[in-house]
């Protein structure tokens, strides 16, 4: 399924209609067809602005949420990414229009390999993917230029914040689990750590550990 010049159309304009307005960002997201992310029973769905279900349990993430975590992590042509929680690698593709390197980790075989084989067929090499507990990061690549999140922890991850670089920006759901989240942007200083909250959202909680599927 590839989409049309009218779904096109009108999934950019919900996207700015929610907020997404970064240009090189809407122009990222009209390269990378949702629909080649979304099969099964779902696949009709895939230009509606909503979350879907994923094998494992998992969701990938509605469009606008997508582009508006895209938009706060301002992303430049030779930052390095790191992004926590491929899914159906989605996001993964979109912030590979943007960066030099996407390092995308995932707890479940099932997924990663399926995303892998998806970023070769769509001729996406700048990604590299890695099977790993995602809360711990990836300390033997770090630091990274930015970091992005797709599961909501209580608090931003220590080991994350060590491997963010001075100057780097990591975007997250923060909050329980079982109650609305909020997703914060954290730049790092010379000093520390500055926080801005942004809007809520709602994601899976970040798990400790690989998935058994």
């Amino acid at each position: 399924m590839s989409w049309s010049a009218e779904q096109t159309m009108q999934f950019l304009f919900s996207l700015r209609s929610h907020g997404v307005t970064d240009p090189r960002v809407l122009t990222a997201m009209e390269k990378i067809d949702r629909g080649r992310f979304v099969q099964g029973v779902f696949a009709d769905r895939a230009y509606e602005d909503c979350p879907l279900p994923i094998i494992c349990g998992q969701t990938i993430s509605q469009p606008s949420i997508v582009g508006l975590m895209t938009q706060a992590l301002e992303v430049s042509p030779r930052d390095k990414v790191m992004e926590l929680g491929t899914g159906s690698g989605y996001q993964a593709a979109i912030l590979s229009q943007l960066a030099r390197r996407v390092y995308t980790v995932e707890r479940y075989k099932r997924l990663q390999t399926q995303a892998q084989a998806l970023f070769d067929d769509l001729g996406l090499t700048n990604i590299i993917t890695f099977l790993a507990d995602g809360s711990h990061g990836l300390p033997d690549h770090a630091p990274f230029d930015r970091i992005l999140v797709t599961a909501a922890a209580e608090d931003p991850p220590g080991p994350l914040l060590a491997q963010l670089r001075i100057g780097g920006i990591m975007v997250l759901p923060v909050g329980q689990s079982d109650a609305v989240q909020t997703l914060i942007r954290v730049r790092r200083t010379e000093t520390g750590y500055e926080y801005e909250e942004l809007c809520p959202v709602r994601f899976v909680p970040l798990v400790e550990g690989l998935g058994r599927e």
